[in-house]
């Protein structure tokens, strides 16, 4: 499905939907370039749309099956650059993601979008009011596509910190309580995150070179500001990564030190019923010639060491802090 197309010259838009192979004759004609977005389109659809620029058959398929890790690919002068959308859910902590594929020649840029993640429309009205920008070409508008892309990234990675600090809190809060499954889970939605973020470093990289032509000079500079902000972003989310495995650490340490205080409870509670339990047993045998067994006093005397006994063993577990 076409999103929208436009023809640009002399960074102004001047001609809105046609037909996609006439607008790029005509750009290669009298100058600018053509600018198409699509979102999820079938195989069908999109040769239907771009069928005349005769797009390399793999790019073909990268475009309509997705699936794809960012990368940047040459096509007999064709740039295709694939970076990832990324949209977090707060209330579920989860990370979903998307794709946008970017087809990029001197008259033309073709974005095709998949799945999740923010609408370029926006994108495209800002640019529009930029002409003095837009006027260095594709490579303005894929720019300012990657660059918005990069600043969710920015987003996101401030929202996770939020849900890790949460969680640090609770984890060194005091309770009893263990954390380790949402620790976890929400570890995983991390590194989900950088699976999508960290590949698109190396295609930056390469759009900055001094040995890629295609990237107007101008924009080399916009370019490496961008993967600065992309590089600080995957610097966060490894920071926040390492964090949870020191979170889950410290909670199962936790746990056995919990489990530790447990067994030392049950330990002095079972001492403390050692010493009657004793006393009773031996008491409780039967015999006919035992000390004190027939003794006026030997009842409060047995009573009275049972009980020394136990609250000697109360009192020394209280200062050891077992009970």
């Amino acid at each position: 499905m076409i999103v929208d197309s436009a023809l640009y010259q002399n960074g102004i838009r001047v001609k809105d939907a046609g037909d996609i192979s006439d607008f790029v004759d005509e750009a290669r004609k009298d100058g600018g370039f053509v600018w198409v977005g699509l979102a999820s389109p079938t195989q069908e659809e999109f040769e239907h749309i771009v069928g005349e620029l005769n797009f390399h058959p793999l790019a073909v398929e990268d475009a309509v099956t997705a699936q794809q890790r960012p990368k940047i690919e040459e096509y007999g002068g064709l740039t295709f650059f694939v970076l990832k959308t990324v949209f977090y859910n707060e209330s579920r902590s989860e990370i979903t993601t998307g794709e946008l594929m970017c087809f990029v020649d001197p008259n033309f840029i073709v974005i095709v979008r998949h799945g999740e993640g923010s609408p370029l429309a926006s994108v495209r009205h800002e640019i529009e009011a930029r002409p003095d920008f837009l006027i260095q070409g594709p490579f303005a508008v894929l720019h300012a596509v990657v660059d918005r892309v990069i600043d969710g990234y920015t987003t996101i990675a401030a929202e996770l910190e939020n849900d890790v600090i949460q969680l640090e809190n609770k984890v060194f809060g005091g309770t009893r309580q263990t954390f380790s499954q949402d620790i976890y889970f929400l570890k995983r939605e991390i590194i989900e995150y950088r699976h999508a973020i960290e590949p698109l470093i190396l295609p930056l990289q390469k759009l900055v070179s001094e040995t890629y032509q295609q990237t107007p000079d101008a924009l080399k500079p916009f370019f490496r500001d961008t993967l600065d902000h992309l590089q600080r972003a995957c610097e966060h989310a490894s920071g926040m990564d390492s964090l949870l495995s020191s979170a889950l650490q410290a909670d199962l340490a936790h746990i056995q030190v919990r489990q530790n205080e447990d067994v030392r409870k049950i330990s002095a509670w079972v001492a403390l019923a050692a010493g009657p339990t004793m006393v009773a047993g031996i008491y409780g045998m039967n015999f006919d010639n035992m000390p004190e067994l027939h003794w006026r006093y030997g009842y409060f005397l047995v009573l009275g060491v049972v009980t020394t006994f136990s609250l000697a063993l109360l009192y020394r577990f209280k200062k050891e802090k077992w009970l």
